[in-house]
């Protein structure tokens, strides 16, 4: 007799370890230290980075 081997697909989760969040939208993000100044606007900036991803974005105060 031969042994049976299930060939299951891999989950998302399983295929993309801790970047599957992020793929869809769902980012964790941080705010990075220091606090850069846009000249263009005249407004400090406020910078975040994705503790998963490692994806940035700017947000004006």
């Amino acid at each position: 007799m031969s042994n049976i081997i299930p060939f299951k697909k891999p989950t998302a989760a399983k295929r993309n370890p801790g970047n599957t969040l992020c793929k869809r939208g769902f980012h964790q993000w941080q705010s990075v230290p220091g606090t850069p100044f846009d000249v263009k606007t005249g407004k400090l900036v406020t910078r975040f980075r994705c503790a998963r991803c490692g994806a940035e974005r700017t947000q004006s105060t």
